[in-house]
């Protein structure tokens, strides 16, 4: 720790040392460039190092020095299991960021200006407070089996047997499991979307909401015609948001099933590939593979994000 301070202070000094014989207009250019300079370098180091590394390892086979070839992309695409998980990781960013960001922004519009806003918007973004793993095992215990005749400890099958139903193995049966997994994600979520949402419908204008009202617009045309259009940005920041976590989804997997029972996702399978199955290249085509899904949202939201500036 007293080493990396040290290299730290030398680093810092170093540049303000050399940012002082840059004056002038043309000097700020080289300052800014200096003062980057650290980050960016990290950012080779920490970011950009490795993702070359794990794209050069995904032509590969088990062996670095092995020979290139499209093996693995083919393995990615042909192998039933590796299908499943592709299958089971769009299901996951198709629900997951439109139903959180639906619940959030239908929550704020009833909670907003209500007795109460406070906390009732509380109690909705306090699972954001729950680390991925505790939510998980929240859940769990939400799911929890036993046979019908026993007395339940899971809350779904109690209230199934209350209502003189059977109770079922829902972490096991596919592909009811994984919509099992994507309803902790969504309500884990939206809270987020909640608060991002309200914060969104809180700025429009009076002026504009009034002058709806005189025109004789309410309830659902209000929502349609003044609401929605105003929030678009954000409810586009959210969307992203959202899909991007999804996409990476681990925990919630990993503590809830361990991707057994037809429940693995890309972000999951990669770890047991390299990890488990000793199959780097397999893992390294499905990190780049996530890695390219990533990018075109984060282009997206970056577009959008200057548009509004």
């Amino acid at each position: 720790m007293l080493f990396a301070i040290l290299v730290f202070a030398a680093i810092f000094g170093l540049i303000l040392f050399l940012a002082t014989f840059f004056k002038g207009r043309s000097g700020e250019r080289w300052q800014g460039m200096l003062f980057a300079l650290p980050a960016v370098g990290l950012l080779a180091v920490g970011l950009v190092y490795p993702a070359l590394r794990t794209i050069n390892q995904s032509f590969k086979g088990r062996t670095a020095d092995g020979p290139y070839s499209l093996d693995n992309y083919v393995t990615m695409f042909t192998s039933p299991e590796l299908l499943l998980v592709l299958r089971n990781t769009a299901i996951w960013v198709v629900f997951v960021p439109f139903v959180a960001t639906a619940v959030g922004l239908l929550y704020a519009i009833l909670v907003d200006r209500a007795r109460g806003e406070a906390f009732a918007k509380a109690l909705v973004f306090l699972p954001m407070a729950i680390s991925m793993v505790g939510a998980s095992l929240i859940w769990k215990f939400v799911y929890e089996f036993r046979p019908t005749s026993r007395p339940q400890t899971g809350l779904l099958n109690a209230i199934f047997k209350l209502f003189g139903l059977e109770t079922r193995q829902w972490l096991l049966d596919a592909p009811l499991n994984t919509l099992m997994l994507i309803v902790v994600m969504v309500w884990i979520q939206a809270g987020f979307a909640m608060t991002i949402l309200s914060a969104a419908i809180k700025a429009i204008p009076d002026d504009i909401i009034e002058a709806a009202r005189l025109d004789g617009v309410s309830g659902l045309r209000m929502f349609r015609y003044i609401t929605l259009p105003s929030i678009r940005p954000a409810v586009v920041v959210v969307l992203t948001t959202i899909g991007i976590a999804t996409m990476k989804i681990f925990d919630i997997v990993r503590t809830m099933t361990g991707g057994q029972f037809d429940t693995s996702v890309v972000a999951y399978e990669f770890y047991n590939q390299i990890f488990r199955f000793n199959a780097p290249g397999v893992g390294a085509a499905l990190a780049v593979l996530l890695f390219v899904l990533v990018i075109p949202v984060v282009t997206y939201n970056v577009v959008q994000m200057r548009k509004e500036a």
